[in-house]
């Protein structure tokens, strides 16, 4: 059965945050992701500390891994985003309206914690895909 995703209209906080209130799935498959994190980018160049080059690397690694399982980033319906300094916040909700240029957003948390795994890493996402 192939998947029907509607996304709920967001308001114009919701909007402007980037992130739809719910995402309503029907058929297809499920992909559960991974928590993913980067410190070098697809070229091997050390991002370690930079977040916007993080945070574009993981949406790239999310999305190749969408692709291996039959789809894309447009697929994905909810994300939860780990960043260790809300001050990023802003920052990462500009990213993501830039990645999600339809305005179809996955529904989202963003949360603050205090650390990750290896130094220089500054963001982690995990998200939820029906293809």
């Amino acid at each position: 059965m192939v998947a029907q995703v509607e996304h709920l209209e967001g308001t114009a906080f919701q909007k402007s945050r980037a992130f739809s209130p719910a995402v309503i799935t029907q058929g297809g498959k499920t992909v559960w992701l991974a928590g993913q994190t980067a410190v070098v980018d697809e070229a091997g160049k050390d991002i370690s500390g930079d977040f916007d080059a993080q945070a574009r690397a993981i949406f790239t690694l999310i999305d190749n891994t969408l692709r291996r399982a039959g789809g894309t980033l447009a697929n994905l319906v909810t994300m939860t985003v780990f960043i260790n300094d809300p001050r990023h916040g802003d920052q990462f909700v500009k990213i993501r309206g830039e990645i999600f240029k339809d305005g179809k957003f996955p529904a989202s948390a963003l949360i603050t914690v205090s650390h990750f795994a290896r130094p220089g890493m500054l963001l982690e996402i995990q998200g939820v895909a029906v293809i």
